[in-house]
């Protein structure tokens, strides 16, 4: 719509009522605050055809009005503090009301995740930046979906706000570069109805550096987890704070998740037959790095009784045919693309594999390459079961190749394009017979972590 605006071309978009502050933001944010809309009762989706021809023949009027009359003034900003002071002061009785005071302002203005926040004073952002040696005024990129500019000072900011200790910073770091590069196609992430969450993948020595929790409980809750939790918190933090990422406005998540407050996994590479992830994917070993990739959901695999891998991969696929996510099955309409950079984005999911199952895999010889080409033959569903949830124009776009399936529905397809779409990291506890899935909404981003500040 913005581009169309732009070359002249009236506009209008239909939006739910519940929307309307999302398409306000949006719209604000693209530089055109007086996008015209007309108001729908209900969203298209899941509606019957009669049922969408009655929301659109009842708004026929506002629509008409919206593409041939110019608008009196821009869509004001809803439900949003702007705050143009570059410093605030909270006073009180003492320094814990003060605090107090400061978070329920925060709260208020949403600028905060919820939980309690640590103040970020002019002293404890300098303590922040002496875990980096880049720049404070260094900008990163800007940050989707509200293009805030990204400068290392900022991240120290709300990694202060966080939790984090400077050690935490550079991981930080390269974790919003991941978020900035255009391969990430952000915007359509976050701003999503799915509960979609940035799940960290961090590997090499800053795990030690930072003091990582890659066993038992890494995800937490608990005190041993507690720099997966602040860098993770982190990183929500920057999404909300720099990013504009605000909940019901410019992220329309149905139900969310907790996933979204902090989701910070360090590789057990110490427990590991196979390379590391950031080494299977072109690092060097010597090299830290964190990879994030953003996930529809997260489910326990357990598995105590299979003792070789041609049974446990099974089970494994189990988890990989969930038709709940809109990534199974999604290849068969094409890749998502972004037109402004060329990227093509492929949907990915993660296996993070305990140890104790990893031996099932490494007596018979298997690597992690044999297992994700075993995943990708082993999870396939009917092409008709798949096909009943998309829609069939898509298909035939995506993959007109493909269109015998159609006389074919039993067929079995398979819910990732190629075995290059399961990736596999070693996590969690020695001893335990759990491993977890997650189910990816887009591909993976990795980005070094500075060696420079490993030093520091």
């Amino acid at each position: 719509m913005k581009e169309l605006e732009k070359r002249g071309v009236p506009t209008v978009a239909l939006v739910a009522d519940h929307f309307v502050d999302d398409h306000r933001r949006s719209a604000e944010t693209s530089g055109i605050p007086s996008l015209p809309y007309a108001r729908m009762p209900y969203p298209f989706v899941n509606q019957v055809p009669e049922m969408i021809n009655e929301m659109v023949d009842q708004g026929a009027d506002a629509i008409a009005k919206a593409l041939t009359t110019m608008p009196s003034n821009g869509n004001q900003r809803s439900m949003l503090k702007l705050i143009e002071d570059p410093w605030l002061t909270f006073e009180g009785g003492d320094l814990l009301d003060a605090l107090e005071k400061l978070n329920a302002s925060f709260l208020e203005w949403q600028y905060s995740d919820g939980l309690p926040l640590k103040p970020a004073t002019a002293e404890r952002v300098e303590w922040m930046l002496s875990g980096t040696t880049r720049a404070r005024d260094e900008v990163l990129g800007l940050l989707e979906p509200g293009d805030g500019i990204a400068t290392v000072e900022k991240v120290a900011i709300n990694a202060v706000m966080a939790g984090c200790a400077p050690r935490h910073l550079p991981i930080v770091l390269a974790a919003v570069e991941c978020l900035v590069d255009h391969q990430m196609g952000l915007k359509r992430k976050i701003i999503s109805t799915a509960p979609s969450a940035p799940m960290l993948i961090v590997n090499g020595s800053a795990r030690h550096k930072a003091g990582l929790n890659h066993g038992p409980c890494m995800l937490g809750p608990g005190s041993p987890s507690h720099s997966n939790i602040v860098i993770g918190r982190a990183v929500r933090l920057c999404l909300m704070n720099v990013g504009h990422t605000f909940a019901g406005i410019s992220e329309m998540d149905t139900i969310g998740s907790p996933s979204k407050f902090s989701m910070c996994v360090a590789e057990n590479e110490e427990n590991s037959p196979w390379t590391p992830y950031h080494v299977d994917i072109g690092l060097e070993p010597g090299d830290s790095s964190v990879t994030i990739n953003f996930l529809y959901g997260y489910s326990d695999l357990q598995d105590f009784k299979s003792t070789a891998p041609e049974i446990a991969i099974k089970k494994f696929a189990t988890a990989a045919k969930y038709m709940g996510v809109n990534s199974t099955g999604h290849w068969l309409t094409g890749r998502r693309e972004d037109p402004r950079y060329g990227n093509v984005e492929q949907e990915k999911h993660f296996v993070l594999m305990a140890p104790e199952h990893t031996k099932i895999f490494a007596r018979a010889g298997w690597g992690k390459a044999d297992i994700s080409d075993a995943l990708f033959r082993e999870a396939r569903l009917p092409f008709g079961f798949i096909a009943e949830r998309l829609e069939r124009g898509a298909i035939n776009a995506g993959h007109p190749e493909l269109g015998w399936l159609w006389d074919s529905p039993d067929s079995l397809v398979p819910v990732l394009e190629d075995p290059g779409c399961f990736n596999v990291v070693v996590a969690g506890s020695p001893g335990s017979n759990r491993s977890g899935f997650a189910w990816g909404m887009g591909g993976p981003v990795t980005k070094k972590i500075t060696p420079e500040d490993l030093e520091l």
